[in-house]
């Protein structure tokens, strides 16, 4: 047999030892480690070779690391693409660096078979878990990003953030595992059926809990509102105080506090006030049907000068129809302000600066009447009360 070694190891085309049934017994076991030893003595420069440059590319990840490390705490944006790719460099674990390295010099190092195997096979598991971290990092700082806008609520921004950790790290790590399985022969299809089937008991189980659950997080990525807002939805009109994982607080202009589940406050069409910046707003105006027409045509820039005036922004004003008992007109402006106290302060004040500016101008506002004539027998109007006498 050492003949045979000795005859082998002439050609680098070949390994140098031959080819020995894959499962490992008692009976072939010493021809291993006899192998292994013969091509330790007969590659020695080459093992040698091959162990500084694995040495190097070992030293040339853990400098790479530590470089990202560095960039990710310099970093003045946590949230930045940049911050969330070096954070995820920095997390290259010791175990896959040193495989790696193994990896690329056994493919040149003219390794035996079975030791190329094993070597093969704790390669794929670095690599597997490597990337999952790498993979879970890429996610979470993406979502962090996205989130990171919404730091007025501290408190359902981390039980958020907890949930969503949590539930990506078993997600990714479960199909590492698989993966893993697999690569071991291990026949993974009732693994991922039981999975599946759990899942979907866990989910009809606390449907409701996680339709609330993920509402919340939808809340916090998507941001509809905010803690602060002026929201309307459905008949109901009130400012959010807390967004909860379960449950929404809203304190409503009334003063009373209401509590809406989330998934049932998504459902319903929301009005945001505070996102638009600026509330518009329309006033109907009736005029009687005595007004002079040349008092008429001076109503719409006595408007615009009231408004104005009172701090709004003029949109529109005029005529818009012949109601039973009045002219009518209608306003339209806008107040530049997402504070609802603010907006209605001064929809107050251009609403009395319009009555006082129309009463000074002899513009009368009407109301439904009706006005009786009576005619005399020869068919002209008379008046319907007796005229007092000189």
């Amino acid at each position: 047999m050492t003949s045979n070694f000795a005859a082998s190891a002439t050609s680098k085309s070949t390994p140098i030892i031959p080819e020995i049934e894959k499962e490992v017994t008692a009976q072939n076991l010493p021809l291993y480690f006899e192998s292994l030893a013969e091509w330790i003595t007969t590659n020695r420069v080459e093992l040698l070779i091959a162990l500084v440059i694995g040495t190097l590319i070992f030293l040339a990840l853990s400098l790479l690391k530590k470089w990202a490390l560095k960039w990710s705490d310099e970093a003045n944006d946590k949230s930045s693409i940049r911050a969330i790719l070096t954070r995820a460099i920095s997390k290259t674990g010791r175990f896959f660096r040193i495989m790696l390295a193994i990896e690329l010099v056994s493919v040149a190092a003219n390794t035996p078979p079975f030791i190329a195997s094993v070597i093969a096979f704790l390669f794929t598991i670095s690599v597997v878990l490597q990337a999952a971290i790498w993979v879970r990092e890429l996610v979470l700082g993406l979502i962090e990003r996205r989130a990171d806008s919404y730091a007025e609520d501290n408190d359902t921004l981390h039980s958020a953030m907890t949930l969503i950790r949590l539930m990506v790290s078993f997600a990714i790590f479960a199909i590492a595992l698989i993966v893993i399985l697999d690569n071991l022969g291990v026949n993974v299809t009732g693994l991922v059926a039981g999975l599946g089937v759990g899942g979907i008991a866990i989910g009809l189980a606390a449907q409701g809990i996680f339709s609330d659950l993920f509402a919340a997080i939808a809340m916090i990525l998507d941001k509809p509102f905010r803690v602060g807002d002026t929201i309307r939805y459905g008949t109901s009109t009130a400012t959010v105080e807390k967004i909860g994982m379960k449950s929404t607080r809203l304190r409503s202009i009334g003063g009373e506090l209401l509590v809406i589940s989330n998934a049932k406050l998504l459902e319903v069409e929301i009005t945001n006030f505070t996102l638009t910046g600026y509330r518009r707003t329309r006033y109907p105006l009736s005029l009687t049907y005595q007004t002079s027409p040349k008092k008429i045509r001076t109503v719409p820039a006595l408007l615009q000068e009231i408004i104005e005036r009172e701090g709004g922004a003029f949109i529109r004003a005029g005529f818009i129809g012949f109601g039973a008992s009045s002219i009518d007109f209608e306003v339209n402006f806008d107040i530049k302000s997402d504070n609802f106290e603010e907006i209605f302060q001064k929809r107050h004040s251009i609403g009395l600066a319009i009555i006082e500016a129309f009463a000074e101008n002899g513009l009368e506002f009407a109301y439904p009447t009706q006005t009786t004539f009576t005619a005399a027998p020869d068919g002209k109007m008379i008046m319907p009360y007796a005229t007092q006498k000189p």
